[in-house]
């Protein structure tokens, strides 16, 4: 019996010489910032693997840098510079706040962003990657909400995440300050519809119980939206905790194909966007959604 027990417990030592067992390296750290006005987001995203980070949209430094220096000066960290959705202040500051602030205290580092974004130092193509340590990030252009909008997407084995700035959000999207319902549909349908369905989606902004109760209005039957609200109603932030799968099925922007959708904006849309399609259809339900009281 002991010399059976030995020789199993050889096997398993042998077998598991051969497994390769891939530790997850990317971790991306929330920084709520004027949480009940603007309820924006940062995130730090940190390859755990070499400590290289870099900070997306730190738009309000006085709530971020506390954060940041923390996570510098404990030397989890090795701070490599900046990421940005878009130009708004909101995202990448302005002339004393944001980007500008952040720089003054980590001098030299790059700002990666659309070509409005202040102090950017480089703008990538789309589908162009960049990397943060050894995680590899791609930058995927979604202009509407503005002309310069970009979202990044990493993946790390199975690990997926997009940062989406103010192009999507959790059951919504942002206005159409810069662009049209053409742009937007193909922004979310088309571009950030691509992405696997387990991709986890990180906003600029937490909207989410509002634009929950807009998709209810659209689609007061719908499983998937009841569920969204059940989930808001029992959590303050939902950032990372829905996927671009989640956002085809409770998300009406994502659904602007869907038979109830179109219904739905052809009934109570505006009169003076015409015809039925995507684009169309896009439209309405941004126009709706501007008036939207809940």
């Amino acid at each position: 019996m002991i010399l059976a027990n030995l020789a199993r417990a050889q096997r398993t030592t042998s077998l598991f010489k051969h497994l390769h067992i891939t530790k997850r390296t990317m971790k991306i750290h929330s920084i709520p910032m004027r949480t009940g006005t603007g309820d924006n987001y940062a995130y730090l995203l940190v390859d755990d693997k070499t400590q290289d980070a870099m900070i997306v949209d730190p738009a309000f430094d006085d709530e971020v840098l506390p954060v940041l220096k923390d996570f510098v000066n404990s030397k989890r960290i090795n701070f490599k510079g900046i990421i940005n959705t878009h130009h708004h202040f909101d995202h990448a500051g302005n002339s004393e706040h944001g980007n500008v602030a952040i720089l003054a205290e980590y001098p030299g580092l790059p700002v990666i962003g659309g070509v409005k974004c202040h102090l950017k130092t480089e703008t990538p193509s789309h589908e162009s990657t960049f990397k943060v340590g050894e995680l590899v990030v791609k930058a995927l252009h979604t202009p509407c909400h503005t002309q310069d909008s970009i979202c990044y997407y990493v993946e790390d084995g199975n690990d997926k995440a997009v940062f989406t700035g103010d192009t999507l959000f959790i059951g919504g999207c942002g206005r159409f300050f810069e662009g049209n319902g053409e742009e937007m549909h193909h922004a979310l349908n088309v571009v950030l519809a691509g992405l696997p369905d387990d991709t986890k989606v990180y906003p600029g902004h937490e909207y989410t119980k509002d634009n929950a109760k807009f998709c209810a209005h659209i689609l007061p039957n719908n499983a998937a939206v009841k569920k969204l609200q059940d989930f808001c109603e029992k959590n303050k932030e939902t950032q990372g905790k829905f996927t671009i799968g989640d956002e085809k099925k409770h998300n009406v922007f994502m659904m602007v194909e869907d038979a109830d959708v179109k219904k739905a904006a052809e009934e109570h849309g505006p009169k003076n966007v015409h015809g039925n399609g995507p684009a169309q259809v896009m439209e309405k339900l941004r126009t709706m959604k501007n008036g939207f009281r809940g």
